[in-house]
């Protein structure tokens, strides 16, 4: 009955920009935390972005290019990619979470960065 549904992913240049959705079903959306985390080739999980605790929190590489923003009455969860570079390829996946309650992860949007 939850849903977490990714778009915006594709292939894009280095220096380029992309801007990741994540729209939310089947919850109470202003309950739960939100996140972006990503994946690449034989690498671990990693948070991208956060916004939890009602505090902003941002990976190293990620500051000053990326912006993690929420629409509660959306229930959507965004991520603004600027300056693309080739490390950024990766698998990124959206997570809403309440420690009290549950998780849920999206299924996963392929970005690409090319030179």
């Amino acid at each position: 009955q939850v849903h977490l549904v990714e778009s915006g992913g594709g292939l894009v240049q280095a220096g380029g920009s992309l801007r990741l959705s994540c729209v939310a079903s089947g919850v109470t959306f202003n309950h739960y935390d939100v996140g972006w985390y990503r994946q690449a080739p034989g690498m671990q999980r990693d948070l991208v972005a956060s916004i939890s605790g009602g505090t902003t929190n941002y990976a190293d590489y990620a500051k000053g290019r990326f912006t993690i923003s929420r629409d509660n009455a959306k229930s959507t969860v965004y991520l603004q990619m600027n300056s693309l570079k080739l490390e950024d390829t990766a698998i990124y996946y959206c997570q809403i979470n309440n420690p009290l309650i549950a998780y849920y992860w999206g299924q996963g949007t392929q970005v690409t960065v090319s030179s």
